[in-house]
């Protein structure tokens, strides 16, 4: 006998939503190397396979534009949708439970549960400190020393920032939930899934759905 809902596909992520994330991953991909080429001598060597050191020292600051640019974009679609609620509070609280996967012992998540939230908004932060840091050392000469030497430390900080968060929703969005990436790839979940992992929403899917 054949499951029905294995023919059921429920939308996750649309079109524009799918588009602005990948812009996201590969700009930040590039900015990363390219900031980790500029930032130290040991790292140097991957500025050759980026075209060079000249042109990544005129690149790397055009396309953190673009990633800046392309988060706020994604803030503005996604940011409503963030909010801590209650039942979120109370999942950080148990946090460690998701890590031993001890589902039954956390409240239910929404399209997005709390981590993915607190990720969110950590990447949100330190995006924002990389680009007013980022302005500065861009623009030296027109800056106060005092304001020179803050963005020298801040920028590797918020950078350390960002690249944690990141490597934590690529782990999480892989090997720790898996067909996770399908929502990002496809566009949709599948009902087992989205129950499992994102009860409150999928109910609110079923009841808008009538299914």
């Amino acid at each position: 006998m054949t499951n029905p809902e294995a023919e059921i596909r429920i939308p996750r992520f649309d079109a524009y939503e799918r588009v602005m994330h990948w812009m996201a991953a590969l700009s930040f991909f590039y900015a990363t190397l390219t900031g980790l080429a500029l930032w130290s001598p040991k790292l140097y060597w991957m500025a050759t396979m980026l075209g060079g050191g000249y042109h990544i020292r005129g690149s790397h600051p055009w396309v953190g534009i673009v990633f800046a640019v392309v988060m706020g974009v994604m803030a503005r679609r996604w940011a409503k949708g963030m909010r801590l609620d209650a039942d979120d509070r109370v999942w950080l609280t148990r946090m460690h439970k998701y890590a031993t996967h001890d589902h039954a012992a956390l409240p239910p998540s929404g399209r997005f549960n709390a981590g993915q939230k607190m990720l969110f908004w950590t990447q949100l932060a330190a995006t924002l400190a990389l680009f007013l840091s980022g302005f500065v050392l861009w623009f030296p000469e027109w800056m106060p020393r005092s304001l020179r030497l803050l963005s020298i430390a801040a920028h590797p900080l918020a950078a350390i920032g960002s690249i944690t968060s990141i490597l934590v929703h690529v782990y999480m969005g892989t090997a720790a939930v898996p067909h996770s990436m399908r929502a990002m790839l496809r566009g949709y979940v599948l009902p087992e899934w989205a129950r499992f992992h994102h009860p409150k929403w999928y109910k609110t899917w079923r009841a808008s759905n009538d299914v």
